[in-house]
């Protein structure tokens, strides 16, 4: 699905075109919504999950993955609780990391449904067995003040360093460029988005 930068898109068409798609972890249908540090991913993740009733998200943040980690950390403990029991048709078993805490929730059961959104960095990279990569990018500047005002001031250095290992991987997976659709994390709404 191929869009020309700038056009602008709604949840339900994009939702529309997904249960189109071929599954591609067992049953499921996997879509991978990837991109920088604060480039808007959690916020586009939870309008289209909103549109995908039923769809679960499953997210990097689910996952202890420090600050001086590699950004794919997360994806052996996604692929072993999350992704091999939906791709042998059945339900995974999650339990989620608590950044305030430092500990795990309690376990969570993500049935084999038609849609599971699994958003973070890495979410799209080339081992992911995605049946469609949506890849969402905003400006630096607005990328960083996004996360700091997110994390707070004293994560500025740690967020730098982090860009610098997330912008390494992207250039090594070349993720952006197999995207099936590129997103403008600057000017999304909850009813609508617009391509890059």
């Amino acid at each position: 699905m191929a869009f020309t930068p700038g056009t602008a898109l709604t949840y339900p068409a994009l939702a529309a075109r997904l249960l189109t798609l071929p599954p591609s972890c067992g049953p499921v249908r996997l879509v991978a919504v990837d991109g920088p540090s604060g480039a808007g991913k959690s916020t586009f993740t939870d309008h289209l999950a909103a549109t995908l009733v039923g769809a679960p998200v499953v997210r990097s943040d689910d996952f202890r993955v420090p600050w001086d980690a590699d950004p794919l950390t997360w994806w052996e403990p996604l692929l072993s609780t999350v992704l091999a029991p939906l791709r042998d048709g059945r339900p995974a078993t999650l339990r989620r990391y608590d950044w305030h805490r430092d500990r795990y929730g309690p376990p969570e059961e993500i049935p084999p449904v038609p849609v599971l959104v699994v958003e973070g960095v890495g979410a799209a990279w080339a081992g992911s067995p995605a049946a469609y990569r949506v890849w969402i990018d905003a400006p630096l500047d607005l990328r960083r003040a996004r996360a700091l005002d997110r994390d707070g001031l004293e994560y500025a250095a740690a967020w730098d360093a982090w860009t610098a290992r997330e912008t390494a991987h992207f250039t090594a997976d070349a993720t952006r460029s197999r995207a099936d659709l590129l997103v403008d994390g600057t000017s999304f709404t909850e009813h609508r988005f617009t391509t890059r």
